[in-house]
């Protein structure tokens, strides 16, 4: 049971990180507005908004997707070591 939740946080990690990767390429290159970004928008920026809050833009670089993609992997890589100590 501890090895499936183990299995499934990090395939949840990975579809985040990727999520997220997506998020950023298509913010260049999609408009807003275009159904596939905004359904992506709409799971990403949530996480993002209080990322911005705390870190502000730097000219026109936004870096909060660099620093959920570090916590999204941060916080996955402890939690299945919590999950692997218990095995």
């Amino acid at each position: 049971m501890i090895a499936f939740l183990i299995q499934l946080i990090d395939v949840v990690e990975r579809l985040f990180v990727l999520l997220i990767l997506v998020h950023v390429v298509l913010s260049y290159f999609m408009d807003p507005f275009h159904p596939v970004r905004r359904q992506i928008d709409r799971i990403v920026e949530p996480m993002l908004l209080p990322i911005r809050r705390v870190i502000p833009m730097v000219g026109m670089l936004d870096f909060s997707p660099l620093v959920l993609l570090i916590l999204v992997q941060v916080v996955g890589m402890i939690v299945t070591n919590i999950l692997r100590s218990l095995l």
